[in-house]
C-alpha cells in the first residue's frame, strides 16, 4: 500500500504544480537491485494503485481501488519508487491538458500553453524533473502530444505490449499504457520491466518485437499534404527534422495521408465513440452532471448509436486499415510532426473543440491501426517553444523504433527536457540483434559529399567519426583517375604525416559488394590510426605512384581540394 499525504514536501516535488493529484511518501532508501533500483515515477490518475484513490480528474468518481495496476506492480517489483498521480483531462478525453477541475497543467517552458494532453501532469513533471520518468495513457496521442510540446520522449507501444489491467478505459480496445522520460533509453529501460502477457487483460497480446534493426538507408514516410495551422515555425521545424534524417541515412518518400486521416476521424466522428460511453455507462447514466463539458457532450455522444452502427464503423475502419497496409511496401517508417501547432490556454479555452482535434492531426489514427509509436524531440523553435516528432512503425516494431528514435534525437544535441542536462550517451537497444559490422577508413572519393560517397550508403554502412592515421602514410593525388582519387600509402616511421581519414561501420554482409566496385591501383588493407588500433581501409599499390603529387603537407584530401579550388579561382 503506499500512503496519500498532502505535503509536496516528502516527495520533494513543486507545491504548486496543477501537475499532481496525489502524491506519497516513497521510500527511497530501502535497498533493491531491481533494473528500475533508485528511480522515481509517477502515475496518470486513471491507473490505479493499492490505497490510493483513483479519480480520473473526476471528484465525484473517485474509488479506492483493492489492488494496483498491473503495470505499477511490475514496476515496483522492478525497484521504481511510486511518488504520485498526475492530473489529467478528464476521463483521459482531449489533447491539451486544460479539461480538469484540478487546474489546466502549463507547458513547462512557457506556463501561458498548454501542456498538450490527455496525460498532461505525467509529461510535466517529467519535463521539469521531478520524477525519472512517469506513466500515461494513449488512445488517441495522449502518450505523444504532451511529450512533443515539453521536449521529451514519448513512447506508445504496440497493443496489448503493456497490461492495462487496472487502467480506466478511455476506448479499451484501442487503450495503450505509455512512458514518458527524457531519454530514449531511460523509456526502453522502463518498457523492458514493463511489458508482458497478461492472461487477465483481455486486449493482452503475446506479441514477439522484430528484433532486426532499420536499414540504415530507411525509407521515410513522409505526408503528401501537410498541416500546421499557420504556425510556420512548426512547418520549419519539420522540414528540418525531414532534413536531419535524411542525414542519418534516410530517404524521405511521399506517402498518401488521407487513408490514415479518414481512420483517425473515425475515433470521435462515428459510432466508434460509444466505446468511450461505455467505459464509464454506470456512472455516467447516475452523474452525468458531474463531468466537466467538453468531456460530458463527447461521451454523451456515445448513447446516439445502435449497434449496427458501431459494426459499419469497424468494417470501415478495416478498409481504411488495408489501404494503408499497401503503404508500408514502399516506406520503413512514417516521420510525422507530433503535434501541428502550440496553442496557449486562453486559445484552447475559447475554442475547446475545434482546437483540441487539431492537436491530433497526427495521432488518432495510431491505436486504430495498430501501429508503434514514439515521440522524440526535435528542436526548440526560434519562439522558445519545443518541436517533436513521431515516428509510426507497424506492430511489434518498437525496438527498431526505438534504436532510430535514439540517434535522431542525439542527433539534435538538445537539452533534457526543461532541463540544462545535457543528454547523456545513447544506449544499446538490447532487444534489437545487432548484424555483425566492419568498420572501414575512407580517404578521399568516399568522404561524406564526396561522388562516390552513395556506394556506401548503399550498404546501409554509418559514419562513425572523423579522425587521423598514425603518423606513418603519405597521400598523393593520382593523375588521371575520375573522379579525381588520392592514394595512401604506408612509409617507414617518422617519415610520413598523420592523414585525415572518416571511420564508416559497415555491415558485414556489404562488405564484399564494396570491394568490388573498388578499382586498380586502390584496395582494402590494414590502415593503423591515430589511437593505435587497426582497421579495415583504403591503400594504394606503390607502382601506381609514379607521377603522382605527394600532397601529404595538406593533411587530407577535403584540404587539398579547398586549397586546389582557391587557387584555381585566384
Amino acid at each position: 500500500m503506499v500512503q496519500s499525504i498532502p505535503s509536496a514536501a516528502a516527495a520533494g516535488v513543486r507545491a504548486n504544480d496543477k501537475a499532481w493529484i496525489s502524491r506519497f511518501a516513497a521510500d527511497l532508501s530501502q535497498p533493491c537491485d531491481g533494473p528500475l533500483s533508485g528511480l522515481r515515477f509517477a502515475i496518470k490518475d486513471n491507473i490505479d494503485v493499492q490505497g490510493v484513490a483513483t479519480t480520473a480528474a473526476c471528484p465525484a468518481f473517485s474509488a479506492m481501488p483493492k489492488d494496483s495496476a498491473a503495470v505499477v506492480s511490475r514496476l515496483l517489483e522492478a525497484g521504481a519508487a511510486l511518488v504520485g498521480k498526475t492530473n489529467l483531462d478528464q476521463f483521459a478525453c482531449g489533447l491539451n491538458g486544460t479539461r480538469s477541475p484540478y487546474g489546466a497543467v502549463p507547458n513547462a517552458f512557457k506556463p501561458e500553453y498548454v501542456s498538450g494532453g490527455s496525460s498532461a501532469g505525467s509529461a510535466y513533471v517529467v519535463a521539469s524533473g521531478q520524477v525519472d520518468f512517469a506513466l500515461g495513457t494513449d488512445t488517441a496521442g495522449s502518450g505523444r502530444v504532451p511529450a512533443g510540446l515539453n521536449n521529451i520522449v514519448g513512447l506508445k507501444p504496440s497493443k496489448g505490449l503493456i497490461s492495462t489491467r487496472g487502467v480506466l478505459p478511455a476506448a479499451q480496445s484501442v487503450d495503450c499504457v505509455s512512458i514518458f522520460a527524457r531519454t530514449v533509453g531511460m523509456a526502453v529501460q522502463v518498457l523492458e520491466a514493463a511489458m508482458g502477457y497478461d492472461a487477465q487483460d483481455p486486449y493482452s497480446r503475446k506479441l514477439v518485437l522484430k528484433q532486426e534493426p532499420l536499414p540504415r538507408a530507411l525509407r521515410l514516410g513522409v505526408p503528401d499534404r501537410l498541416e500546421f495551422f499557420g504556425d510556420m515555425l512548426a512547418e520549419r521545424a519539420y522540414q528540418n527534422a525531414v532534413q536531419r534524417m535524411v542525414e542519418l541515412g534516410g530517404v524521405a518518400v511521399t506517402i498518401a495521408y488521407e487513408p490514415l486521416a479518414q481512420a483517425a476521424a473515425l475515433l470521435y466522428e462515428s459510432a466508434l465513440v460509444a466505446e468511450r460511453y461505455a467505459a464509464i455507462r454506470g456512472f455516467f447514466d447516475a452523474h452525468e452532471a458531474e463531468v466537466i463539458e467538453p468531456v460530458r457532450s463527447i461521451i454523451a455522444r456515445g448513447r446516439d448509436f445502435a449497434a449496427a452502427d458501431v459494426f459499419d464503423a469497424q468494417t470501415r475502419l478495416r478498409a481504411l486499415g488495408q489501404q494503408a497496409d499497401a503503404m508500408w511496401e514502399g516506406v520503413d517508417v512514417l516521420l510525422l510532426p507530433t503535434a501541428p501547432t502550440h496553442y496557449t490556454m486562453a486559445q484552447m479555452q475559447a475554442d475547446p473543440v475545434t482546437l483540441n482535434r487539431n492537436l491530433g492531426a497526427y495521432t488518432n489514427f495510431v491505436n486504430l491501426l495498430d501501429y508503434a509509436a514514439l515521440s522524440v524531440p526535435s528542436e526548440i523553435r526560434a519562439d522558445g517553444l519545443p518541436f517533436g516528432v513521431t515516428l509510426v512503425g507497424p506492430c511489434a516494431s518498437d525496438w527498431q523504433l526505438a534504436e532510430l528514435g535514439q540517434r535522431f534525437h542525439h542527433a539534435s544535441g538538445l537539452p533534457q527536457g526543461a532541463l540544462q542536462t545535457p543528454l547523456p550517451a545513447p544506449v544499446a537497444i538490447a532487444g534489437l540483434k545487432a548484424a555483425p559490422t566492419l568498420r572501414v577508413a575512407v580517404v578521399g572519393a568516399h568522404l561524406l559529399g564526396m561522388p562516390l560517397n552513395g556506394q556506401l550508403l548503399e550498404r546501409q554502412a554509418t559514419l562513425l567519426a572523423t579522425t587521423h592515421t598514425s603518423p606513418d602514410y603519405k597521400l598523393f593525388a593520382l593523375p588521371a583517375t575520375q573522379p579525381p582519387k588520392p592514394g595512401l600509402l604506408r612509409v617507414a616511421p617518422g617519415s610520413g604525416s598523420p592523414i585525415e581519414v572518416e571511420l564508416w561501420e559497415m555491415p558485414m554482409a556489404q562488405f564484399g559488394s564494396f570491394m568490388a566496385l573498388i578499382p586498380e591501383p586502390l584496395g582494402i588493407g590494414s590502415l593503423r590510426l591515430a589511437d593505435g588500433s587497426t582497421v579495415k581501409g583504403f591503400i594504394c599499390e606503390p607502382l601506381a605512384l609514379e607521377g603522382a603529387t605527394d600532397i601529404s603537407a595538406y593533411g587530407g584530401w577535403r584540404a587539398y581540394l579547398a586549397a586546389s579550388a582557391r587557387q584555381g579561382a585566384a
